[in-house]
């Protein structure tokens, strides 16, 4: 196997509790998937929600399935400053003391205290694939990608190994339109810190 990994680009989206889907879309409501996502398990959903910040707000947000034991908010840097709201970069899931929203569904409205977060660059990697590039869980690295015309060395890339990923590296929307991410890109550790 290739010492490469596929690069995609996490846009802006919501992870919702049930309680939070249910007050935002109603009680027993369940969540549509749209389409399956490249990490086993993750999936895209037809609903959408709107994300207010101190300055504005952000409509159309997808939120992501399945739901999740707390509501967490990505966005990028670009997003958050635009709305007004102070978001730290984090590993999903590392949602303390993060930044606050509010968010409204059809039916109703939900305030978080935090939860709101730029993600971390990571990559998502098997055991087998972690011995393969020879890293482990939570190291960082630095991974290289090559486009066209705006290639660049990124770093703080942590690593995170399961049996329950599938070979990908997430950056958000800021990094790929800084590196000018073609639709197929692919990266590369390049050194290990």
């Amino acid at each position: 196997m290739s010492n490469k990994f596929i690069v995609e680009t996490s846009a802006r989206h919501v992870h919702v509790t049930q309680e939070h889907l249910e007050i935002l879309f109603g009680k027993g409501y369940e969540l549509t998937k749209k389409k399956d996502l490249s990490q086993p398990g993750q999936f895209a959903c037809e609903e959408r929600v709107t994300v207010v910040g101190s300055k504005k707000e952000l409509a159309g947000v997808s939120i992501l399935g399945p739901v999740r034991p707390e509501t967490q908010v990505e966005l990028s840097a670009t997003d958050a400053r635009s709305i007004g709201i102070s978001a730290p970069v984090r590993e999903s899931g590392d949602v303390a003391g993060s930044g606050a929203c509010k968010l409204i569904g059809p039916a109703g409205e939900v305030e978080i205290s935090e939860g709101v977060i730029v993600a971390k660059r990571h990559i998502h990697l098997t055991p087998a694939d972690a011995e393969e590039l020879g890293v482990t869980d939570k190291q960082v690295v630095w991974v290289k990608l090559e486009t066209p015309e705006r290639s660049a060395v990124l770093g703080d890339v942590v690593c995170r190994v399961s049996e329950k990923y599938a070979r990908a590296m997430h950056i958000d929307t800021d990094e790929s339109n800084a590196v000018g991410a073609p639709r197929e890109l692919y990266g590369e550790i390049v050194t290990i810190d």
